[in-house]
């Protein structure tokens, strides 16, 4: 699983989330809310967290089956966290291969005709860090 600040950075660079069942996100909560839900991990599903769309926007509804009442937060309010097979379907057409090395794991893309290479132990990370290389030079 990625890091809760390389999905804030995702976020920040123009991903957008579309809430879907096994979606896992954390809150991120105003400065001024102290809540120790917000390191947590959830996951959207119809039985405890459903994503409901308003006249305002989509916002994830919590239902009463969780430890602790909290209504619903809006996507403004959470960080989603993809899964590896998530960010490589959005890195497309410029995906080339996911190599296994001995330490780490490679992610090659080619964006605008040029090869770019990234790695992390985690795959999951180092597709991040490709997503992010992508949204950052398509902004």
């Amino acid at each position: 699983m990625i890091t809760r600040e390389r999905a804030a950075a995702l976020r920040d660079a123009g991903l957008r989330w579309h809430p879907a069942e096994g979606d896992r996100f954390q809150l991120d909560l105003p400065d001024d809310v102290e809540l120790e839900a917000e390191a947590e991990v959830f996951t959207v599903s119809e039985m405890t967290i459903e994503a409901r769309r308003t006249p305002s926007g989509t916002e994830l509804a919590f239902n009463g089956t969780t430890e602790w009442a909290l209504d619903a937060v809006t996507l403004a309010e959470a960080v989603w966290l993809p899964r590896e097979d998530q960010l490589r379907d959005l890195l497309r057409g410029t995906f080339r291969r996911l190599e296994r090395l001995p330490d780490t794991f490679e992610v090659t893309v080619e964006i605008a005709g040029t090869s770019l290479r990234f790695e992390h132990p985690d795959p999951a990370e180092a597709y991040a860090q490709a997503l992010l290389a992508l949204l950052e030079r398509t902004r």
